[in-house]
C-alpha cells in the first residue's frame, strides 16, 4: 500500500468514526423534523434543528440565502476543491415525510461533519447545502439560478428507498396547472345553456389516460383534479387540475409536453370551454450520474457489504437534485431503510423513522463522508469526475 493511499484510508477510518462519534444526534435531529413535517419553503422546525448542529461542529453558517428563508449554506476550509454535500428537509402535504427527507437530512450534515473531522483545512473546502421546497417549488434550482454552484466543484447527496441503488434513472418533470371555464346554468331546469367545465377536464384526464398506455415504459403521465365544481345542481363553469409529465431526457419530455397539451386542448375543444395551461418554469431535469464519484460511492459500500442493484432500467420519480447534477458531477444514490413499502406512502412515512431507518442513514453518511475523503485527497478522481461530465 502506498503513502497516499494509507493516508485515504487512515482519513476514511476517521470519517467514519466521526459518524459514530455523531450518531445519536443524528438520529435526534432526524426524529425531531419526522415529527414537524413542514411544506416547501415553511421548513423552519427543520432548520433550527440542523443549522445549530452544523454551527456547532465547524461550519461557518449563513442562513436565508439565495432569497429562501429556509435555505443556509455552511463553509469549512480552503483546500484546491470545493466539495458540496446537500440535505433537504421538506415534508408532503397530508402524508408527512413519505419520501424520508428526515433522513436525507441527517445523512446530509452527518457526511459533511464527520468530512470536516477527517481531513485538513487545507485538503478541501467542504460546503454543507440546505435545500428547501424539494417536493415542490425546485429549491435547488433558485439556489443554482442565485450562483450557489459557481463555486462548486462537486455534489453529493443521498436519498432512502426500499433498496440500495446507486444508478437510479431520475427522470426530468414538467407540470401544468390547467383551469377550464365554462359556463354556469341550472341542471335541471336548462342545463342547454351551460358549458360543462367538468366534461372539458374530464375529457382531457381521458385523453391523457389513454395516452399511457403509449408512452415509453421510462417515462410517466399522471394528473388530479382539485376542483370539479360547486354544487351539483349547477353546470360547472370552472374546474382545475394539475398534471405531470416525466421522462429521463430532455428531447422526450419535451415531445410528452407537447402530446399532453393536445390532450388538454382537446378538452377545451369537445366542450367549448376556454383552456388555461400554465407550464411550471425550469422544471426538473434528468439526473447525470458521474462515473467516477458514483464508482468511488460503491467501492465504498463494499466495507460495509452492500450490494447495489444494477442500473434500473424503470423509474418514477423526479428530483432538483438532477438540475444540480447537469451544472456541476454530482451522485445521488438511494439506501435502503429496510422496507418494501414504495416512497409516497404512508407505510414509507412510519419506516422512515425506525430504528432500520436510522441504521441506513448512519450508514449512508458514512459512504458520503468516505466519498468526500476520496475527493478530498485524490486529484485524479476529481479530474476523472470532471472529464466524466464534460463527454456527457
Amino acid at each position: 500500500m502506498t503513502a497516499a493511499i494509507a493516508n485515504i484510508e487512515a482519513a476514511k477510518q476517521r470519517a467514519r468514526n466521526a459518524v459514530e462519534g455523531i450518531a445519536d444526534e443524528l438520529v435526534r435531529i432526524s426524529g425531531e423534523i419526522h415529527s414537524h413535517p413542514e411544506l416547501a419553503f415553511k421548513e423552519h422546525h427543520a432548520v433550527g434543528q440542523l443549522v445549530p448542529f452544523v454551527k456547532s461542529h465547524g461550519f461557518d453558517v449563513r442562513t436565508g440565502v439565495y432569497g429562501m428563508e429556509t435555505a443556509f449554506r455552511g463553509e469549512w476550509g480552503h483546500g484546491p476543491v470545493t466539495i458540496a454535500v446537500c440535505a433537504e428537509y421538506d415534508a408532503l402535504p397530508e402524508i408527512g415525510h413519505a419520501c424520508g427527507h428526515n433522513l436525507i437530512a441527517t445523512a446530509g450534515v452527518g457526511a459533511a461533519v464527520a468530512l470536516i473531522e477527517a481531513i485538513d483545512p487545507a485538503d478541501a473546502r467542504v460546503v454543507i447545502l440546505g435545500t428547501p421546497a424539494e417536493e415542490g417549488g425546485g429549491g435547488k434550482i433558485r439556489m443554482i439560478n442565485g450562483g450557489c454552484f459557481t463555486d462548486v466543484d462537486v455534489a453529493m447527496m443521498a436519498h432512502p428507498g426500499p433498496v440500495d441503488v446507486v444508478y437510479y434513472l431520475w427522470q426530468g418533470n414538467a407540470s401544468v396547472a390547467v383551469e377550464y371555464i365554462g359556463r354556469a346554468a341550472h341542471q335541471g331546469a336548462s342545463p342547454e345553456r351551460g358549458i360543462n367545465a367538468l366534461d372539458a377536464i374530464i375529457t382531457a384526464y381521458n385523453a391523457m389516460a389513454q395516452l399511457r398506455q403509449h408512452i415509453r415504459r421510462d417515462a410517466r403521465l399522471a394528473g388530479i383534479i382539485t376542483h370539479g365544481g360547486d354544487a351539483v345542481n349547477i353546470v360547472p363553469e370552472r374546474t382545475a387540475g394539475k398534471f405531470s409529465v416525466r421522462a429521463v431526457s430532455m428531447s422526450y419530455l419535451a415531445e410528452l409536453k407537447a402530446r399532453l397539451q393536445h390532450c388538454l386542448e382537446a378538452g377545451a375543444l369537445a366542450t367549448g370551454c376556454e383552456l388555461k395551461a400554465t407550464w411550471s418554469e425550469g422544471g426538473y431535469e434528468p439526473f447525470r450520474h458521474n462515473r467516477p464519484m458514483a464508482e468511488a460511492y460503491i467501492s465504498n459500500g463494499a466495507v460495509f457489504s452492500k450490494t447495489f442493484l444494477g442500473r434500473s432500467d424503470a423509474s418514477g420519480a423526479s428530483t432538483d437534485m438532477a438540475n444540480v447534477s447537469q451544472v456541476v458531477p454530482a451522485i445521488h444514490p438511494v439506501f435502503g431503510i429496510g422496507t418494501r413499502a414504495g416512497n409516497h406512502t404512508r407505510d414509507f412515512t412510519a419506516a422512515a423513522v425506525t430504528d432500520a431507518a436510522h441504521a441506513a442513514m448512519i450508514e449512508a453518511a458514512k459512504m458520503l463522508a468516505m466519498t468526500g475523503v476520496d475527493l478530498a485527497l485524490d486529484p485524479d478522481l476529481v479530474r476523472r469526475a470532471k472529464a466524466d461530465f464534460a463527454e456527457r
